[in-house]
C-alpha cells in the first residue's frame, strides 16, 4: 500500500488545513452525530477541515476541466455534480462521518448544493429478499438493486436536472412503500454506502461499476475487533431507543437483558457482519482515493491519500 498512498499522522494532516475556518458549532456537531459517536470540533479541525480543503480544489479543478471540455466543443457546460463516495462496515462511522462532510462542504461559497444519499435505499425490498434467502445477507453486495443504483448514477452524470433514489427506514428495516429522496443537480453528492467500491464477484462479468461514476471516494477503516466493540455498544443502544419503538422490525429484541444482548449482538456480527466486511467490505479499502484509519477511540490516527 505505501507505494500507491502518502500517508500522514494525525498532526501532519491537521497541519494541512492551513487557513481553513471552522464553520461549524457544537450545537451543529450535536445535530450530526450518531449513537455512540463521540465526535469533538477538535477532530473536525484535525481531520475533516483538511479534507474539505483538498476536495474545494478537487471540485474546483473538475468543475474548470467541464468549462474546457464545453469550450472545445462549442456547447454550453452542463452541470455535472462531483460525486464523493464514502465506503467502510457496519458500525465504524460511516454515517455520521458523510453528515459532517456534507455540512462543511455545504459551507463553501464554491458548491453550496450537497446532498446525501445512502446505498440503503437501493436495498431490494423485505418481500424479495426473503424469497431469494438473502435476508441473512442483507447488506452483502447480492442485496442491493445494483442496476437502479448505477440507473441513478448514471441519469445525475448525464446532468438530468432531477433524479430519485428509494428511502429506507432503519425503524421497519424496509424500503418506504412510495417515497423517494429527489436530488436536482446539487454541486455535489455524497454517495454513502458499505460497499460502494465494489466491483463484483469472481466470474462476474459485469462491466459498469458504482465507483466508475465516483470523483473521489473514500473508505473509513478500524481494525475489526474494535469495529466489532462498536456494534455492540450501538446494539446495546438501540435495545434501549430505536427497538423500544413498536413499529421496530427488532421490537422483538427491546426486552433482552444486557448479557442476552450482547450474546445476540456477538452472533449477528459474526454470522453477518464480520463475515461481510471480510469477504466484500475490507477487500475493497485500497480503491479508495483517501483512507482514514481510526484507533480504538473512534478518532482518526492515520490519512492515506492516494497518489495520483
Amino acid at each position: 500500500m505505501g507505494e500507491r498512498y502518502v500517508s500522514f499522522d494525525r498532526q501532519q494532516w491537521a497541519d494541512l488545513r492551513a487557513a481553513t475556518p471552522m464553520t461549524l458549532r457544537e450545537a451543529d456537531l450535536e445535530d450530526l452525530r450518531g449513537i455512540n459517536e463521540r465526535i469533538d470540533l477538535d477532530e473536525v479541525a484535525a481531520v475533516y477541515l483538511p479534507m474539505t480543503r483538498l476536495l474545494n480544489l478537487y471540485v474546483s479543478a473538475t468543475q474548470n476541466l467541464h468549462k474546457v471540455s464545453a469550450t472545445f466543443l462549442g456547447t454550453l457546460a452542463p452541470k455535472v455534480p462531483y460525486v464523493i463516495g464514502v465506503a467502510g462496515s457496519v458500525a465504524v462511522g460511516k454515517s455520521t462521518f458523510a453528515r459532517i462532510l456534507q455540512a462543511l462542504l455545504a459551507r463553501w461559497p464554491d458548491h453550496p448544493k450537497v446532498d446525501l444519499i445512502t446505498t440503503d435505499g437501493f436495498l431490494y425490498p423485505n418481500h424479495v429478499l426473503e424469497e431469494r434467502d438473502l435476508m441473512n445477507r442483507k447488506g452483502f453486495p447480492e442485496s442491493y438493486d445494483t442496476r437502479a443504483l448505477l440507473k441513478f448514477l448514471r441519469d445525475l452524470k448525464s446532468g438530468q436536472a432531477t433524479v430519485e433514489a428509494p428511502v429506507y427506514s432503519h425503524v421497519v428495516y424496509d424500503i418506504v412503500e412510495g417515497e423517494t429522496a429527489k436530488v436536482c443537480q446539487p454541486d455535489i453528492l455524497i454517495l454513502e454506502g458499505l460497499n460502494v467500491l465494489q466491483v463484483g464477484a469472481p466470474g462476474n462479468d459485469a462491466t459498469e461499476f458504482v465507483s466508475d461514476y465516483f470523483d473521489f471516494s473514500i473508505y473509513i477503516d478500524a481494525l475489526e475487533a474494535d469495529i466489532e466493540k462498536w456494534y455492540v455498544d450501538r446494539f446495546l443502544s438501540l435495545c434501549d431507543s430505536v427497538f423500544q419503538d413498536p413499529s421496530s422490525f427488532f421490537r422483538h429484541f427491546a426486552h433482552l437483558s444486557r448479557d442476552e444482548a450482547i450474546s445476540v449482538a456477538q452472533s449477528i456480527w459474526e454470522s453477518i457482519n464480520g463475515l461481510n466486511l471480510k469477504n466484500n467490505i475490507e477487500p475493497t479499502r485500497e480503491r479508495a482515493s483517501l483512507i482514514l484509519r481510526k484507533g480504538n477511540d473512534h478518532r482518526v490516527s492515520e490519512v492515506l491519500l492516494r497518489k495520483l
